[in-house]
């Protein structure tokens, strides 16, 4: 899979992506390390312990790592949660928790596609 049909098939911009970063080489270096540097884990965590203070801030982090990448898709339902953590605990979290989730998974499992 190319760096574009990765792109498509995750939801991302990749015609945005191409005109901030510059090149595939450069995009694909970012991509790889999306994973490990993108505070979903910290997310994760956060969320299972109920620190809805430390949510707000992995989520805010993985909605940044994604609107500098264009992950669009991923980007916006990061955005939408990271909006009801700021106050703290509210109903729509686990259902917006959710999406993100999905959205991840789908671009995870994308980027692992790359050649």
């Amino acid at each position: 899979m190319t760096v574009e049909e990765c792109y498509n098939a995750f939801g991302g911009d990749y015609s945005e992506a191409i005109g901030r970063l510059g090149s595939d080489v450069l995009i694909k270096r970012f991509m790889l390390k999306f994973s490990s540097q993108c505070g979903y884990d910290s997310l994760c965590k956060a969320m299972e312990e109920e620190d809805y203070e430390a949510a707000f801030t992995a989520a805010h982090t993985l909605k940044g790592v994604c609107m500098n990448l264009s992950f669009a898709v991923l980007g916006i339902s990061s955005s939408l949660l990271t909006e009801a953590l700021r106050n703290g605990f509210s109903e729509e979290i686990p259902g917006l928790f959710g999406q993100v989730q999905e959205d991840y998974k789908k671009t995870v499992d994308a980027i692992n596609e790359v050649a």
